[in-house]
């Protein structure tokens, strides 16, 4: 809002055309957004349901009864009003950060559940706001032909048409979104990495993908309107920032699904307006191997079950937990600080690297 109003403004004042840098615009969203949910945060968990705890985990798993959970409705609702004001987005842009805030939604309400919800009914109501975004995303960004996209390691440009994009970027976003879901298990663990995903993204948004001149050298097709994603992106990592403060070990308050379910959304859409999907495998590798480990090893099993191949109690894949943060600390014996601060570590080393990898070996 405070984008398009500064053009106005500029007249009357010549400052006011900092109104209308990206950097700035980024720089106010995400200190305010950190500083309100510092403060606002523990004025409204009191509000919060509470964590039942997961007794199928033992000891371990039942620190967290009785802790306010489901923080993400707050922590988001409190980025809102930022996000409205600083974030230079189009139509149907802002239609895809309604349908995160659905994704939210959906997992608040599991969150506030007596019952947990089954994996089938949190499958079906990730999908609706999955392809939504999906669907405004390409409305928002296409060419006539389609989708333009650029590949990993090669210097090809590909148009892909809705019939493909929106049910590839629909699976992208879905499968993200549990995956995070599934790293949420250590406190501090999914935060701080999709924080640093975030941060990162918002530099390719910005920089990269954004910044025409750069895009032109790096042979990407640049996307003007990536840079306000950029603004998004860090408006929300500033405000998941704030809820860190008390969610650092002992915590104080957990996020919930509808905190892992946005971030792990967000995301995945920050991804897609890059313009390259495989991104997400340099921008979130741990929260890939911990939480979609589990899925790969379960589609694993059954498959060898079908084929008729027996694999053993004794077989490796039988013996490694999932999430491996589990396995982390029932198998290798590390506590949850040491599975904070490596896993983070290794995602720091691994990101840049791979980024590298993606945008400049083409």
């Amino acid at each position: 809002m405070i984008y398009h109003l500064s053009q106005y403004l500029v007249g009357k004042w010549g400052p006011f055309r900092l109104l209308q840098s990206h950097l700035f615009l980024m720089f106010v969203g995400t200190f305010a957004a950190t500083v309100l949910t510092m403060v606002l945060l523990p004025k409204l968990w009191k509000h919060l349901p509470h964590d039942h705890g997961k007794a199928i985990l033992g000891k371990d798993g039942m620190k967290s009864a009785g802790k306010p959970t489901g923080a993400g409705l707050l922590v988001t609702l409190i980025a809102l009003p930022i996000l409205v004001l600083f974030a230079p987005l189009g139509l149907w842009d802002s239609l895809a950060v309604a349908a995160l805030y659905f994704a939210m939604v959906f997992g608040y309400l599991d969150d506030r559940s007596q019952k947990p919800w089954g994996e089938l009914k949190k499958g079906m109501f990730d999908l609706l706001p999955s392809a939504a975004i999906a669907t405004f995303l390409y409305m928002g960004h296409a060419e006539p032909g389609g989708m333009v996209m650029w590949m990993p390691l090669s210097k090809a440009v590909v148009v892909v048409s809705p019939y493909v994009y929106i049910p590839c970027a629909a699976a992208l976003l879905w499968f993200t979104m549990n995956v995070t879901n599934c790293s949420d298990g250590v406190d501090g663990l999914a935060g701080s990495l999709t924080i640093i995903a975030l941060s990162m993204l918002a530099v390719v948004l910005y920089i990269v993908v954004g910044y025409m001149p750069v895009a032109k050298y790096l042979l990407i097709p640049g996307n003007p309107s990536a840079a306000g994603w950029a603004v998004v992106v860090m408006t929300v990592a500033g405000a998941f920032a704030g809820y860190l403060w008390y969610n650092a070990e002992p915590s104080k308050i957990l996020m919930g699904d509808a905190g892992s379910r946005f971030l792990g959304i967000l995301v995945a859409t920050a991804v897609l307006v890059a313009g390259n999907p495989f991104l997400i495998l340099a921008m979130s590798p741990i929260i890939i191997v911990n939480g979609g480990g589990g899925l790969a090893k379960l589609l694993l099993l059954r498959l060898a079950k079908k084929l008729g191949m027996e694999i053993g109690e004794g077989a490796a894949i039988r013996r490694i937990r999932f999430p491996l943060h589990d396995h982390c600390k029932k198998n290798l014996g590390w506590s949850n600080a040491q599975v904070l601060m490596r896993f983070v570590l290794l995602q720091l080393l691994l990101m840049p690297i791979l980024l590298v990898l993606f945008i400049k070996i083409r």
